[in-house]
């Protein structure tokens, strides 16, 4: 298990990117958290196996339908001391 930390930029609130995130994330068998940013970005923390993580990282890319992805910053970082038991949005 692995995780890494994403602040995606774009056109990527308001356009249903956390419901999608977190519907992509819990398809993969992701935990994690994802939430949107006062600067208009989204944050996110996804766990889990490498393969999947590599997927779900591109598709980070793509996004939600109707959003308009124009850069994803990622952070590989060390397993959380508490793992996650889902993917959610917060808040």
């Amino acid at each position: 298990m692995n995780s890494f930390k994403a602040i995606v930029h774009g056109k990527v609130q308001g356009v249903f990117f956390r419901d999608s995130t977190v519907k992509q994330a819990k398809k993969l068998d992701l935990t994690g958290w994802v939430k949107n940013m006062s600067n208009g970005t989204v944050s996110l923390l996804a766990e889990g196996k490498d393969n999947q993580l590599k997927l779900f990282k591109d598709w980070l890319q793509k996004g939600s339908p109707l959003s308009k992805v124009e850069k994803v910053e990622l952070k590989w970082i060390e397993n959380t001391e508490d793992p996650f038991s889902d993917f959610k949005i917060v808040f």
